[in-house]
């Protein structure tokens, strides 16, 4: 009888470290965060680099689409100059309202800043904009100054165009340009499934 009890005990114990264990196990698959700006530039050959500063107020950013589910969990910026309330705009490119507004600061020049946010869920295949307003930016273009070809795949976001317009109001921007891009502002994306 007591090596029946201890036989029903270490099976007990065995069949709960086996549960346990089976608990303990995270099967959500993890996804790397990617920002497309870095491929953005060498896809399109935006290499030469030009500094605007205190060149009047615009509104400019890319369109973009997700080709999977996922987040934004952070925007990243980098300027030619300080600024401590650079407005970032994250916008849906159809109905062109405001998702997502954040205020990021530029406390050193030529040094990129990024700012995690609350997540932003994007919708696979959905169109979206990321813009900023300023004075100051950078402009990246061709050395011989032609059209990049869009869309460019970078990772799981395509960037279908760039966007501008003048002033300080946010406002969805109307002109596009395929010859260069103003601003390095982008964006840390997470697929979710």
């Amino acid at each position: 009888m007591k090596i029946l009890k201890t036989i029903f005990a270490i099976l007990l114990i065995s069949i709960s470290a086996v549960s346990c264990s089976s608990d303990d196990k995270d099967n959500t698959p993890k996804f790397n965060v990617e920002n497309p700006l870095a491929t953005y530039y060498t896809q399109t050959g935006f290499s030469t680099v030009t500094n605007f500063l205190n060149s009047g107020d615009y509104e400019f950013g890319l369109v973009f689409t997700p080709t999977v589910k996922g987040n934004i969990k952070a925007i990243t910026l980098k300027l030619p100059a300080t600024n401590p309330t650079v407005r970032v705009t994250i916008w849906d490119y159809a109905s062109k309202t405001v998702l997502r507004s954040e205020t990021l600061n530029v406390a050193t020049a030529d040094v990129q800043v990024t700012k995690e946010i609350s997540v932003l869920a994007l919708v696979k295949d959905k169109k979206y904009m990321i813009t900023m307003n300023s004075n100051d930016w950078y402009t990246r273009s061709k050395a011989d100054k032609s059209n990049a070809v869009y869309p460019i795949v970078a990772g799981n976001i395509t960037i279908n165009e760039y966007r501008w317009l003048a002033g300080t109001t946010q406002t969805f921007p109307t002109t596009v340009s395929a010859d260069y891009n103003a601003g390095d502002l982008s964006f840390d994306f997470q697929q979710t499934e």
